[in-house]
């Protein structure tokens, strides 16, 4: 068998590109949000550390002052469920927040791969717009 005849086996044969080499996705686009990840975990320590304190204050309260601690320990714990609630709450805003970018990112990328196909598209003539009834 010559070179020209040659059968490439097909585990050998180069592998399509799933990106379009047309408009690449820059480093800046693909960047993850580490900072937001790290407050929002930041945010659900200090929630759960709140609610540890929470937990021990009752004790302590009990434990020291009994049935006449039970008034002052109804305002605190109100206070801090309020508190340890707002900071879970804060990171999952966070959370939020990366899943916001993320979408900003993708739009970002598919508009710029939509105008760079819209460019090599034959112009249409502005003659054949339909046009828009009046609202």
């Amino acid at each position: 068998m010559d070179e020209a005849t040659t059968v490439v086996d097909s585990a050998d044969a180069p592998r399509p590109h799933r990106t379009d080499p047309s408009m690449p996705v820059r480093s800046a686009d693909l960047e993850p949000y580490t900072g937001l990840g790290y407050l929002s975990r930041l945010f659900k320590l200090m929630a759960a550390v709140l609610l540890l304190l929470l937990i021990s204050e009752i004790i302590t309260g009990l434990i020291t002052q009994g049935r006449a601690a039970i008034p002052t320990l109804l305002g605190e714990v109100s206070r801090l469920v309020v508190l340890a609630g707002l900071l879970y709450g804060s990171g999952d805003l966070a959370l939020l927040l990366i899943d916001i970018g993320h979408d900003i990112r993708a739009t970002r990328i598919l508009l710029g791969r939509q105008a760079l196909h819209e460019e090599h598209q034959p112009k249409r003539d502005p003659s054949t717009y339909v046009e828009r009834a009046p609202r």
